[in-house]
């Protein structure tokens, strides 16, 4: 069957911003990863991504500059599959990997896919990811029965900007904010990131957070806070508010199966210097009450539209991409000291009964940068909660206080890393 291909598009709303602030030391590149139960064959895993390519043909693109925007424009060529060597979330060189925005690297029996937040968000990453596990396993098992244009299988091409369909401009609001702590320490040489995951029980984690009246993802937000505080933050005599960006999946929201972004977020923020001393139920409280009255449809909808607002602008249409990009470059990087750290919850994963005695479990890991310099990534297979931290800092006080927290609560936790830290379990 012949597909219509990808000639040109226009990058969503979020997208726009990426390309002109992104840099070796803030790459905007997630990750996400998948553990396989055997050790990969790199020539399968590259026809395994040839083939998801063919049908996912909103990944088949390369990024272009043009005189007011960055574009993306169909890719005829291939990327190429290679070992992991380097450190995860690394800057995507749009000059190589013949000009894709992702990488995909494999080490013994993990997949990983790179992913410059231009081209897409993490749910629509992982299905992407999903695609191509199912299409080694495929392969390399030689079960090719099943129908791969299913549903299931299928991850939408349609590459609308939800942004632009769902924002009501007149709901635009923007409210005053505070900068935030940043996080002190001496960091690790550039490029380098501390890399540690949690593997957590899922149903002792929601019985301990249930006891406190809390969602997993409150609960844990908490954690890391009172972790920053006591780690960090109470060694600073800083009169700025610890503020966690939590990024909200529109698509809950929203009617939307578009490829591309289509997310928001919301902003915990706790003035923790009011008092000489917080306990963890203090803060657990002061979160909640932050998720009660920001993640909400109305307060969802606020900030989506006076995010939106700015690249509507007309002004700002008609200006130079050379002149923009510096213009933006020096808003964002003012813009990027009113957040502390962000947790991103990718929720839980679910895959077809057939692969799953062939699948261990998933990752999902941020970019560590030199303002947000520990950040905190969620995501959830079968009974298992992965809560993997990417600092560029070089002590990991605050990795293992979380650690420590979460093992006294009598939750069944351990640890892995990459080497940069000492491993606690």
């Amino acid at each position: 069957m012949h597909r219509k291909r990808i000639r040109w598009r226009k990058l969503d709303n979020s997208a726009k911003i990426f390309p002109m602030v992104s840099n070796k030391k803030f790459t905007s590149v997630f990750r996400v990863s998948v553990i396989l139960k055997e050790n990969i064959d790199e020539k399968i895993l590259q026809d395994a991504l040839n083939k998801a390519l063919q049908e996912q043909i909103s990944f088949k693109v390369r990024l272009r500059r043009g005189i007011f925007w960055y574009y993306l424009e169909e890719n005829p060529r291939n990327p190429e599959v290679k070992v992991e060597n380097e450190y995860p979330c690394r800057f995507i060189d749009k000059n190589k990997n013949n000009g894709y925005l992702f990488n995909v690297t494999y080490f013994n029996n993990k997949i990983n896919l790179d992913v410059f937040h231009s081209l897409t968000d993490g749910n629509t990453a992982i299905r992407f990811l999903q695609e191509i596990t199912y299409n080694y396993l495929d392969i390399k098992n030689k079960t090719i029965t099943k129908d791969t244009e299913s549903e299931e299988r299928k991850i939408s091409n349609n590459t609308e900007d939800s942004y632009l369909k769902n924002y009501d401009k007149n709901k635009a609001e923007r409210e005053k904010s505070k900068r935030a702590y940043i996080l002190k320490g001496k960091i690790l040489p550039l490029g380098a990131t501390g890399i540690v995951h949690n593997f957590i029980n899922l149903e002792q984690l929601k019985t301990v957070a249930k006891e406190n009246n809390a969602t997993i993802t409150e609960y844990l937000t908490a954690v890391l806070t009172y972790c920053i505080y006591t780690q960090n933050f109470k060694f600073s005599n800083s009169k700025r508010p610890i503020k966690t960006c939590i990024p909200v999946d529109l698509k809950k929201y929203y009617e939307s199966n578009t490829a591309t972004n289509f997310f928001s977020y919301m902003s915990v923020d706790l003035d923790l210097f009011e008092k000489e001393d917080y306990t963890f139920f203090e803060i657990l409280e002061l979160v909640k009450s932050e998720f009660k009255e920001k993640l909400t449809p109305d307060s969802i909808e606020k900030t989506m539209a006076s995010n939106i607002k700015l690249g509507t602008n007309f002004f700002i249409k008609i200006i130079p991409l050379f002149l923009k990009k510096i213009i933006v470059s020096i808003t964002y990087s003012q813009i990027r000291k009113y957040t502390t750290t962000t947790i991103s919850n990718l929720g839980k994963i679910t895959v077809k009964d057939e692969y799953k005695d062939k699948i261990d479990n998933f990752l999902f890991l941020l970019c560590g940068e030199s303002v947000e310099k520990d950040k905190g990534a969620i995501v959830t297979y079968g009974n298992t909660l992965v809560f993997t931290f990417t600092s560029i800092l070089k002590d990991s006080k605050i990795e293992k206080a979380f650690y420590e927290f979460i093992k006294n609560e009598n939750i069944e936790i351990y640890t892995e890393g990459n080497g940069v830290y000492e491993i606690i379990s």
